[in-house]
């Protein structure tokens, strides 16, 4: 386990406890097993892409928020060295927060790079609302909001809010590559 995946399950195991939730009711709340979650937030399995969009949606956050742990903004500028990357263990897909969630900011920067031939589907957003603005740098990305399907080529431009059940493909033969701005309502 990395130690950005210790931080998250930190993070879940506060979250829940902050709100004084027994294991059972966050199970319940985000459709999935006490068993994963207590693996989860004692740091001995990494949690998947769509499972952190469960805990996301159960706690009322931002996946940015759910990385960002609503860090104070330390400094202006966030070197790359600081900014974390997590891998989702299922799909390969890697995430890294360019610009986190911090105290005071509505919005995050996510670079994205999927694996050619995998996709990410996430059944219902983690808050209504979110306000996304994604940019494809390079391979080629087919975006599903609800009923509607968008191919996207590199420096395309997709602008949504977030309202529906999504999915990420990258039809391949090359990784999709794409930075993504979330502003919170």
């Amino acid at each position: 386990m990395t130690e950005l995946d210790k931080d998250i399950g930190r993070r879940i195991a506060d979250l829940r406890k902050s709100r004084e939730w027994p294991l059972e009711l966050l199970a319940e709340k985000a459709g999935v097993s006490r068993a994963t979650l207590s693996r989860i937030e004692r740091g001995d399995t990494s949690p998947t892409a769509v499972v952190l969009g469960q805990l996301a949606r159960a706690f009322g956050l931002s996946m940015a928020d759910l990385f960002g742990f609503g860090a104070p903004l330390l400094n202006a500028r966030v070197k790359r060295d600081d900014q974390s990357v997590w891998l989702d263990p299922e799909t390969g897909f890697r995430r890294r927060s360019v610009s986190p969630s911090a105290a005071g900011f509505r919005g995050s920067v996510i670079e994205g790079e999927l694996p050619a031939g995998q996709t990410i589907t996430y059944s219902l957003p983690p808050l209504p609302d979110l306000e996304h603005h994604l940019v494809l740098l390079e391979g080629a990305l087919m975006m599903t909001l609800g009923d509607s399907q968008h191919a996207l080529l590199p420096g395309d431009c997709l602008r949504f809010r977030l309202n529906s059940p999504n999915s990420y493909h990258a039809p391949g033969p090359d990784p999709a590559r794409y930075l993504l701005t979330v502003i919170t309502p």
